[in-house]
């Protein structure tokens, strides 16, 4: 399967709260991204809000470059 890297523009632990702000259903577990292992982080939450993984990654990117980003 092939790799997706996440571009963002602020660390992922700020990055990681602002998703938690905007979906509190999702957990830390959930959350858990390991460097270079941005496909697991997509593929648990495609499985969790039931979007598709180009959808979250959209999402996650949107989030990490706009300060005021709603939801």
């Amino acid at each position: 399967m092939e790799n997706t890297f996440l571009q963002l523009h602020k660390p992922w632990p700020e990055v990681r709260e602002r998703i938690k702000e905007q979906n509190i259903e999702l957990t830390d577990e959930d959350l858990d991204l390991k460097p270079g292992k941005e496909n697991e982080l997509l593929e648990r939450l495609h499985s969790k809000m039931h979007k598709s993984k180009e959808d979250i990654k959209n999402w996650i990117e949107s989030i990490s470059g706009n300060d005021a980003q709603s939801g």
